[in-house]
């Protein structure tokens, strides 16, 4: 899946001498969580999101430091936070910079951009045009139409061998000693495990195969080093 087929594919700008109340409106009349900012050559050159707008003097909600640390950390920084939090104009508010992918890329290079840059969205761009906008929330949307949907019922051989083949798959799975047995769908796992955090691994990777119903935990831990053993849990 490319960025193309999930993104919001339109922009929505202002610019940045613009007024809080015109960049307001802009969001609230869109019903969008952001707009990108641009310059008077129509260069994208930052956001005004929500995030920006939460520190404001109005909610009474701008930062408070005491007077030492506020000496501490020179006036500069504290003048900065004023003005973020009283400005009037977009370029006062800002978030500053823009981060761009192009729409051919694959989702999971959004996703490390995201996660890298510490970023809620990125612009996304046709060469040098913008196009569009991904967002969170449309990696949201994106994973229900790529979550699978409940499957036709599937008989258990079927069933047992693709898990065994995903269990295969997987190095951190310990084959030898996990037992699948499948009746109606139910699966159940058997056997032992050397280590408590995999059993959430095992549990999804069985449910996660298409006919399955329900899955019962009856794996039990040994200690490889000391042969501490425990039963297997209850079901949740």
């Amino acid at each position: 899946m490319r960025v193309k087929d999930v993104m919001t594919p339109k922009v929505l700008g202002v610019a940045e001498g613009a007024s809080l109340w015109e960049a307001l409106n802009l969001m609230v009349s869109h019903k969008v969580s952001a707009l990108i900012v641009h310059d008077g050559a129509g260069a994208a050159v930052g956001v005004l999101s929500e995030g920006d707008l939460m520190r404001r003097a109005e909610f009474g909600a701008e930062k408070k430091r005491p007077r030492w640390l506020e000496f501490l950390i020179g006036g500069g920084r504290a003048a900065r936070d004023y003005a973020h939090s009283h400005g009037r104009r977009v370029d006062e508010i800002m978030t500053r910079g823009v981060i761009s992918i192009d729409e051919r890329e694959e989702i999971s290079e959004a996703v490390d951009l995201m996660l890298g840059k510490k970023v809620r969205r990125l612009l996304v761009v046709q060469g040098s045009v913008p196009v569009g906008v991904i967002s969170r929330s449309d990696l949201v949307r994106a994973l229900i139409q790529a979550l699978p949907q409940d499957a036709a019922e599937r008989s258990d051989t079927a069933i047992q061998a693709d898990i065994e083949a995903a269990l295969e798959r997987e190095i951190w799975a310990p084959v030898a000693s996990v037992r699948v047995a499948v009746d109606k769908g139910v699966v159940t796992l058997q056997g032992s495990i050397p280590d408590e955090t995999i059993r959430p691994g095992l549990r999804v990777l069985a449910e996660n195969v298409a006919g399955v119903r329900k899955v019962h935990d009856e794996l039990a831990w040994i200690e490889p080093n000391s042969g501490t053993y425990m039963s297997a849990p209850s079901d949740p």
